[in-house]
C-alpha cells in the first residue's frame, strides 16, 4: 500500500489573559508531549470546520473568529508518517475546559514564551519558526 500524506490542524485557543490551551497527548502518536488541540481533517471538511470540531471534541470549548496562520510540514521518521499541519488561531467563545479526556492526560493554559516540555513535533516545528505561508 502506498504511503499517504496526512492533513491535520492545530488550533491555538487563547484565554482573555493571552494564554494558550495546551494538552499533554495520550495515545501512540506523540504520547507525553504538549500541543494545542487539533487532529485530522475529515473528507469534505474545511480546515476551519476541522479546527472548530477538534477543539470542541478535545477540550470542550466553542471557538470562533478562526484565522489560518500558515502550515508546517511534519515528518515522523520513527512512525513513518508525513503530515501537513494547518495552524489556526481562534477566540474562546464559550464553554469550560474539560478536566479529562481520552486524548490527553493533562491540560493547562500557558504563555507562549514559557512552554512546557516536551513539545509534540508539529507544535515544535511551529514554535521553531518553520511556519510556511
Amino acid at each position: 500500500m502506498e504511503k499517504q500524506v496526512g492533513v491535520g490542524v492545530g488550533v491555538l485557543v487563547f484565554d482573555l489573559a493571552g494564554k494558550a490551551v495546551l494538552i499533554k497527548r495520550t495515545g501512540a502518536h506523540g504520547e507525553g508531549t504538549w500541543a494545542p488541540p487539533g487532529g485530522h481533517v475529515d473528507f469534505g471538511e474545511t480546515v476551519i470546520e476541522a479546527g472548530r470540531r477538534e477543539v470542541k471534541e478535545e477540550i470542550g470549548i466553542v471557538v470562533g473568529n478562526i484565522e489560518i496562520l500558515g502550515f508546517t510540514e511534519d515528518f515522523f521518521e520513527k512512525e513513518r508518517k508525513h503530515y501537513i499541519t494547518v495552524w489556526l488561531k481562534g477566540d474562546w467563545l464559550s464553554g469550560e475546559l474539560k478536566k479529562s479526556d481520552r486524548e490527553f492526560s493533562e491540560i493547562g493554559l500557558f504563555d507562549l514564551k514559557k512552554l512546557p516540555e516536551p513539545l509534540f513535533t508539529t507544535f515544535k516545528n511551529f514554535v521553531d519558526g518553520k511556519l510556511l505561508p
